[in-house]
């Protein structure tokens, strides 16, 4: 699944295509996304302005002259510029013709979505996000205050959105690597001292993953096709019974909350 680097990266990608331009053309070849594509917005979009295209979480907001339209990646999905003369793909449900481009939106398992941002649908999607990772909001201190009496694993508190956007699991694990805490720790047994230095090392991973063009573990690209290439840099996730990068004490695996959790028993206490 994409998470907040992949995204990010899709948006610096496609925004200056966009920015200030018309949106000649709107085409949904396939509605049936996670939630039905409502039908006004084929004709409502086309001819609209772009005014901004933003982040939240791993939502991408559309701001345009006609309304604001809410979209996620779902699983698979992503967006890309193409040539308009080149073929259409498969899975390429939505197309918007932007000049001499064309911005695709190709997700073969359609667990995406592409909604109106007033819609009381995209609303409940946002009402609960916590602060953004990357945000002067989120901090040691905040994370200290939200783990009180919270006897969950720090891995799963971490990737809450209540508590923090945007956490998923490859950078949860990657974090508390470097943070030297083991994520099947209590969230409430860890001072607030160590809180602070996590909350730094989940900024520096994922500004570190942005800039290296998101994680490629399947089939994510960016907005011009590329791949992203921080998983060469990866420490712990998906490295299971390979030498720490540190003391070279085998990684390990643990499933935590119902998926695969990466750590060093030395490393991480």
């Amino acid at each position: 699944m994409p998470e907040l680097p992949e995204v990010e990266t899709t948006v610096r990608g496609i925004a200056p295509f966009l920015i200030g331009q018309r949106l000649d053309t709107v085409t949904i070849h396939q509605p049936r996304l996670r939630w039905p594509i409502p039908a006004s917005i084929e004709t409502r979009l086309s001819g609209a302005t772009c005014h901004q295209v933003i982040r939240r979480a791993k939502y991408l907001i559309f701001e345009t002259s006609r309304g604001d339209v809410l979209a996620h990646l779902g699983m698979s999905g992503s967006f890309r510029l193409s040539d308009p003369e080149s073929p259409r793909k498969t899975h390429d449900h939505i197309e918007i013709t932007v000049g001499d481009l064309v911005l695709r939106y190709h997700d073969p398992r359609r667990f995406g979505c592409f909604l109106w941002l007033a819609d009381a649908q995209a609303q409940a999607l946002l009402a609960t996000l916590g602060p953004e990772p990357l945000s002067d909001a989120f901090t040691g201190r905040w994370l200290y205050t939200q783990a009180r009496r919270r006897q969950v694993a720090v891995k799963n508190f971490i990737m809450s959105n209540p508590v923090v956007v945007g956490v998923g699991n490859i950078y949860a694990s990657e974090s508390l690597f470097f943070a030297g805490i083991h994520p099947n720790r209590a969230a409430c047994r860890i001072s607030e001292a160590r809180y602070e230095h996590l909350a730094q090392q989940i900024r520096a991973v994922l500004e570190r993953a942005i800039n290296s063009g998101g994680t490629t573990l399947r089939d994510f690209v960016n907005g011009q096709g590329e791949p992203g290439y921080f998983q060469q840099t990866l420490q712990v996730y998906g490295r299971a019974g390979e030498p720490c990068r540190q003391c070279h004490t085998p990684i390990q695996s643990v499933v935590i909350g119902g998926r695969n959790s990466y750590f060093c028993k030395v490393c991480q206490r």
